[in-house]
């Protein structure tokens, strides 16, 4: 029997904390996005348009970071409290590879490390 790997990701537009769920434990990486606050505040002193066009930019190289990941995976659960989630289904959408992924979205607060951990506990002990 093949088993099936599964993820949980709990993400923003800044950073994003991947956390693998086995039977016995957890393994947890973080990926941020290289877009800082620091990024913004120069790109929006030359022009509001060379801010966001840098700022989509970065959350592209974000979400192709992600889905390097993600590609691995046979269950994932996107979570969080920005529409990020929602931006990085859409990507994965309209790449053909992730059609075989069964991917859900679910809004969340935020959390901490542990409430991070024991939602993806909850989430895939019950599916």
């Amino acid at each position: 029997m093949k088993t099936v790997k599964k993820l949980g990701v709990w993400m923003d537009h800044s950073i994003a904390y991947l956390i693998e769920f086995t039977s016995d434990s957890f393994k947890s990486i973080t990926i941020e996005s290289e877009f800082s606050r620091q990024d913004k505040i120069e790109a929006l002193a030359k022009s509001e348009s060379l801010m966001h066009n840098k700022e989509k930019q970065h959350l592209s190289s974000y979400y192709k970071k992600l889905a390097e990941v993600i590609k691995d995976y046979n269950e994932v659960v996107l979570f969080g409290p920005t529409d990020a989630k929602v931006e990085l289904f859409a990507v994965l959408s309209q790449a053909g590879e992730f059609g075989k992924i069964k991917i859900e979205i679910k809004n969340t607060d935020k959390m901490t490390e542990n409430q991070k951990t024991a939602f993806v506990k909850d989430y895939f002990s019950k599916a």
